[in-house]
């Protein structure tokens, strides 16, 4: 584990600043050595900041794709340029972490897990709440049997008022939707991964444009414009899965409500149930007595449990690299995060035609 993997990252916005590049800084098996934006400045911003000294800056991330030198990529683009972009990187060789969601259309994630089967070349998904300390703890205590089996539960992605007004999140051509695509798809990727079921039977779903024909000038990021909100402002799904477990999938925007969540979970399972509020609680009952016991996590990144201390960025990005160099399975496997896109996808058609969507 001694080898140093060179990256190349593609699309040098927001998320590529805000995560990707100063986690892949820390990491001492790591070079960033290419920088690809259509904008080429920014590009050039990003090399400058966190690239080699010798970093090569593209306006076409094709010319990134060729430099034979480069392992791997992370895709920071919009979502409709996810597959597209991600395919060619497995085609060239490249292993590839890909922004969430996975794609716009399941389609399009159908064929990236196709790629990566093919091409045998390691492909994630950049869904890193899964790396949150309360989640990696939980995990063990789901896989460990101790809530049983887990029949009924709930993905949270509410805000009140947290509209991006920034980029291209209200633009549905090039994002495919709204919170239910942004955020919804954290959440449900979690709740899904702590369950550990992947097989949904069928899907009911609603969306709403309630709140966008107005401006939200109590907007956290700032007022939007009515006329290019072409997304959905909230959005709601039942997910029964093969083995008859029902999901609620709950994702909005914008939403008059004041119990606000974001990418949480409620389990209810045959030996006990957990959620978060303010800590993960997890309650069940025991000698004919019902109990809750709260245990305290900093979810943005305290003393983990094993001894590190890390931010879930950073945790995501080390144990994407370990798995790299260790040839073994990312934490997130892109099988698991197909899943999530179709059920997004469900949701949406299901509103469209104003039926459930089911399963083969």
């Amino acid at each position: 584990m001694n080898r140093q993997l060179k990256v190349g990252i593609i699309g040098c916005g927001a998320i590529a600043f805000g995560k990707h590049l100063p986690n892949l800084s820390k990491q001492k098996a790591v070079a960033i050595t290419a920088f690809a934006d259509i904008v080429t400045e920014k590009a050039r911003q990003a090399a400058e900041k966190f690239g080699t000294t010798d970093a090569k800056v593209y306006s076409d991330y094709r010319e990134l794709l060729a430099d034979s030198s480069i392992d791997v990529v992370h895709v920071c683009t919009a979502n409709d340029a996810h597959a597209e972009i991600s395919i060619a990187a497995l085609e060239a060789g490249k292993h590839v972490m890909c922004e969430k969601p996975m794609a716009k259309t399941a389609a399009d994630a159908r064929r990236m897990v196709e790629a990566a089967k093919r091409t045998g070349k390691k492909l994630t998904i950049g869904f890193n709440n899964r790396f949150r300390p309360d989640s990696q703890f939980l995990k063990q205590v789901c896989d460990n049997g101790d809530l049983g089996d887990i029949y009924f539960a709930k993905a949270h992605a509410l805000r009140r008022r947290g509209v991006p007004t920034w980029g291209v999140f209200l633009d549905k051509d090039k994002q495919g939707g709204g919170p239910l695509i942004d955020i919804g798809t954290h959440a449900l990727d979690l709740t899904l991964w702590l369950m550990n079921n992947y097989e949904p039977k069928v899907v009911l779903g609603t969306t709403y444009q309630k709140l966008a024909n107005r401006k939200g000038s109590a907007n956290a990021g700032g007022a939007w414009d009515p006329g290019k909100f072409t997304v959905e402002d909230s959005a709601f799904g039942m997910i029964v899965m093969k083995n008859g477990a029902t999901l609620m999938l709950e994702s909005s925007w914008a939403l008059n409500m004041l119990d606000t969540r974001e990418a949480l979970y409620t389990l209810c399972g045959t030996e006990g149930g957990a959620d978060v509020k303010d800590t993960l609680r997890i309650n069940g009952e025991k000698y004919g007595r019902l109990y809750a016991n709260n245990i305290q996590f900093d979810v943005k990144g305290a003393d983990f449990f094993d001894g590190r201390k890390e931010s879930m960025h950073e945790r995501e990005c080390r144990m994407w690299i370990e798995a790299i160099l260790s040839d073994t399975d990312p934490v997130v496997l892109p099988e698991q995060a197909c899943v999530v896109s179709e059920i997004i996808e469900a949701i949406y058609e299901s509103n469209r035609t104003g039926e459930a969507i089911y399963f083969d």
